[in-house]
């Protein structure tokens, strides 16, 4: 399958994440002659293994993340970060989760958009939202190269694009930039052929740099 990068709008310090910053980015996606494809849209959910016997809480994850993306409906994915896992999984997997009860939900985030295709580039800019609410969590931008399926050979090509990106970008002067959380894929087994956990995997990482940014001082605002 072809390559995707997952950037993340990293906002700068104290500045606010909102839908005026995300109706400028789509302008600058307009500039580039982006021809939309349609509505996008992909969750995830926050597990936290839900211990009843604290003796036991060592021989299992305390959490793990489960994604669901739109293009594979019948497939779940699970990232357990600390120990650099990802699973593949069909739907079946929920109803066993269920059964055993071993682990709740804590928070469920929807990942939703609009597509558009640039030439060999396909884009996503995703508006991350709390399931059941319209708040504005963070921006998201899925950056596809069509032709290729592996990752070192797209880097360079992907690097460029961005780099153009980035300029048109920079023109709105907006608080704030795009940035790459870059997993090490070969930590979770990954090989260079690029595939849906690696997406699930960047996934993970791009959740993780909202949460340290919203805590390191920027705000997020609907």
């Amino acid at each position: 399958m072809p390559v995707r990068w997952i950037l993340h709008w990293q906002p700068t310090q104290g500045s606010v994440v909102n839908s005026h910053i995300l109706n400028e980015i789509s302008q600058c996606i307009d500039t580039f002659s982006g021809v939309k494809e349609g509505r996008w849209k992909s969750t995830l959910t926050f597990y936290r293994a839900n211990v009843r016997d604290q003796s036991t809480s060592a021989e299992f994850p305390r959490d793990f993340l489960e994604i669901s993306l739109m293009e594979q409906p019948d497939k779940y994915y699970f990232i357990i970060r600390g120990h650099k896992l990802v699973v593949e999984a069909d739907s079946s997997i929920l109803t066993i989760m269920e059964k055993l009860q071993s682990y709740k939900s804590k928070v469920a985030l929807n990942f939703e958009g609009l597509q558009y295709k640039l030439g060999d580039f396909q884009l996503r800019l995703i508006k991350v939202v709390p399931n059941q609410a319209e708040n504005l969590r963070g921006i998201l931008m899925e950056i596809e190269y069509l032709p290729i399926s592996s990752i070192e050979i797209a880097k360079p090509i992907l690097e460029e694009f961005i780099d153009i990106w980035r300029q048109v970008l920079s023109k709105k002067s907006l608080p704030g930039q795009f940035m790459q959380a870059e997993p090490v894929f070969a930590e979770y087994g990954l090989s260079d052929s690029y595939s849906f956990q690696h997406t699930a995997v960047q996934y993970a990482a791009a959740l993780a740099q909202l949460i340290a940014s919203v805590q390191s001082g920027g705000q997020l605002r609907s």
